[in-house]
């Protein structure tokens, strides 16, 4: 899978004549020359409905006169570009005014996307119609008749359907479409004949084609759903809704799955179909500097402007970008992330709140992943077929009960030396009969107040001692006898809830300073913090929250944690590690999203970062250190396994490249 890819949007209204009329080969290659672009993605079928090709399977965009995709095709491939093309799967506007009763309807039998006459829009189809015999005509059409470089299938996954065919379904097997389990074991099955039938028909004709189906998220615990493709695109773009928190989450999982993968970011100051709008190049020099940093290959959005000719602008912006990766393209080739510690993702477990239809992100899994991010802490994010066993520290945040299955697999990894981080309601059963891991506590049930205090028996990093406010909903514990628990922070009361007969001052009640128990506790199968301090810190942001995490992290991992640095707060760290050349990449970033305008998180300036010290626990012996792309040696010391080097200046991005020997 190429580096350096563009996804070449192309929804283009027929109320637009001279399609693709000022299209030049010349000109396409020139901007892909000067993007330093290796792969494009262009379209067969857009959301519109039309073809951009002579077709029988579809209908040739009325505005258009020539071949568009052949064309385009044609002059990729005369440069060495490749050409995955585009086929508009779940929207079709042009057959929802033929064929209205094929399109997907919800509970109140809505279709969905459209808000309402007067605000126009799209209209997504259900796959459980005749619409999927006539998609899948029009998927053999392209591949049996383009030499495309593989198949990008959009705006696909699980639907809750309740239109006529669902609907008639349902109540033919004796289910009952209004028990929302039944509609959505219709929906799993309905994706899963769906991706079948697409996959034995792509590989049908042309065996190992790449085949990926976008629903926008790449869903943590759905391995199923992720081997319907050969590989993975992770749609993220952070100022089109899906934020910075997004990208670093889902790859952190992603490259767990041992799939090939992207990070598709756009070149859009917001997000798809924004025609003007141009992000700065520092954010997407660090956009993609993030997906090599995490072992994934590069994509960029963009749209083509219908008379077909290519933005000027759009392509030195995202050269700027792409000439870096260019150059680092070897440091980042088959990669393996090197972790302490595993999240097992509150989304994988099927327990996720989020705050929007497009956050995809969850708050528990966010505040984990900021903290750990900010702790410079080496993790990947894990499901429950994960394999356990390679991890120091396992976190179950917030929300993770405990059945049969996850109580086996962990017990066997704390047989085997591994330790637990749980907070919140994790670690209890899931009959609500106490914990099933061993804290040295005994679970007393949710604490009556919310928020209250915590009095952490440690100093805290920059804060000092105080009993500080936790917003998060929290539980009672006790110490239990002879369990070996040692306590590492007490709960503070406050004086009363809130409420209308009893309220002191303009926020909360202060704390009583009576002892409300323990609050973060240790025992023999790891530490146990008593709120739920990740969805907490993905909603707040308070400090202490991330300090006592970090610190509890610290304490688990002892001298076994394998890297330390000087790097800031908002600088990220990863450590990849590249088998077939016996070599460590330390990839090192550096730059400060801001919000602007309506929460639009942007990235401009970029400040370098200078004497930033590295610490690595490497058994290996190893034999050179220097700077990549720029191949300048760096002095190191190794002593009794632990690597020491500084590197004297960050700007963006900055890899440490270590050669071990064999």
């Amino acid at each position: 899978m190429r580096f350096r890819q563009v996804h070449l949007d192309f929804h283009t209204s027929e109320a637009i004549p001279g399609i693709g009329s000022q299209f030049s080969k010349e000109q396409f290659q020139e901007m892909l020359r000067k993007g330093h672009v290796d792969s494009i993605t262009v379209f067969s079928k857009c959301h519109h409905g039309w073809a951009y090709h002579p077709s029988e399977a579809n209908e040739r965009h009325p505005g258009l006169g020539f071949d568009l995709l052949g064309a385009m095709i044609e002059a990729a491939h005369e440069i060495g570009v490749k050409t995955p093309v585009y086929i508009s799967a779940g929207l079709d506007e042009k057959m929802a005014r033929r064929h209205p009763e094929w399109l997907f309807r919800d509970q109140e039998e809505r279709t969905s996307w459209v808000k309402n006459f007067m605000q126009p829009g799209y209209h997504e189809f259900c796959m459980n119609t005749p619409y999927l015999e006539m998609l899948l005509k029009q998927i053999e059409e392209v591949v049996r008749g383009y030499d495309a470089d593989g198949i990008f299938l959009d705006i696909v996954g699980v639907r809750q359907c309740y239109c006529h065919y669902c609907v008639a379904d349902l109540r033919r097997e004796g289910k009952d479409p209004r028990n929302a389990e039944d509609v959505l074991a219709l929906g799993e099955r309905t994706y899963a004949h769906y991706g079948k039938a697409v996959k034995e028909l792509i590989h049908g004709l042309k065996p190992g084609m790449p085949i990926f189906q976008n629903g926008g998220h790449i869903r943590r615990g759905r391995r199923d759903l992720a081997e319907l493709n050969t590989h993975l695109e992770l749609e993220s773009l952070p100022t089109g809704g899906w934020g910075y928190d997004h990208f670093p989450l889902s790859a952190r999982y992603s490259q767990t799955l041992g799939m090939p993968y992207l990070g598709m970011t756009g070149k859009f100051h917001t997000s798809w179909g924004e025609f003007g709008g141009y992000k700065h190049p520092n954010a997407l020099r660090y956009e993609t500097a993030l997906s090599i940093a995490n072992g994934a290959r590069c994509s960029i959005g963009d749209q083509l402007h219908p008379d077909g000719v290519m933005d000027e602008a759009t392509y030195e912006l995202i050269g700027r970008a792409y000439r870096e990766v260019e150059q680092k393209e070897a440091w980042c080739t088959d990669t393996v992330n090197v972790a302490d510690v595993a999240l097992l993702s509150l989304e994988a477990v099927g327990v996720h709140k989020t705050s929007g239809q497009v956050d995809f992100t969850g708050h528990s899994d966010a505040g984990a992943v900021r903290m750990l991010l900010e702790g410079k802490i080496l993790f990947d994010v894990i499901d429950m077929d994960a394999d356990f066993s390679g991890y120091k520290v396992i976190i179950l945040p917030d929300e993770v009960l405990l059945g049969n299955r996850l109580t086996a697999s962990l017990r066997r990894y704390l047989n085997d030396g591994g330790k637990v981080l749980a907070t919140g309601r994790s670690g209890l059963k899931e009959d609500g009969s106490g914990f099933g891991l061993s804290f040295g506590a005994r679970w007393l049930g949710e604490n009556g107040f919310q928020p209250d205090y915590f009095r952490p028996a440690f100093e805290v990093q920059d804060l000092g001692r105080a009993a500080f406010i936790f917003y998060g909903k929290g539980q009672r514990v006790e110490l239990e006898d002879g369990a070996g628990g040692a306590v590492l922070g007490r709960r503070e009361d406050p004086y009363f809830n809130r409420d209308v007969f009893a309220f002191c001052s303009h926020q909360h009640t202060p704390s009583s300073r009576r002892d409300g128990g323990p609050g973060m506790v240790e025992g023999p199968d790891g530490i146990y913090i008593a709120w739920n301090v990740f969805e907490d810190y993905g909603t707040k942001g308070s400090l202490i929250l991330r300090e006592t995490v970090i610190y509890a992290l610290n304490k688990l991992l002892g001298g076994n944690k394998t890297i330390d640095t000087s790097l800031p707060a908002q600088g990220i760290v990863t450590l990849q590690r590249q088998p077939a050349e016996s070599r460590y990449i330390n990839h090192l970033l550096y730059a400060t999203p801001v919000k602007r305008g309506n929460g639009i998180e942007i990235i401009e300036d970029i400040l370098p970062v200078y004497a930033t010290k590295v610490s690595l626990q490497l058994q290996e012996e190893v034999k050179n250190v220097y700077l990549a792309p720029q191949q300048a040696a760096l002095s190191f010391v190794q002593e009794d396994g632990k690597l020491t080097y500084t590197v004297d200046r960050i700007e963006c991005h900055q890899m440490v490249v270590i050669d071990v020997a064999k």
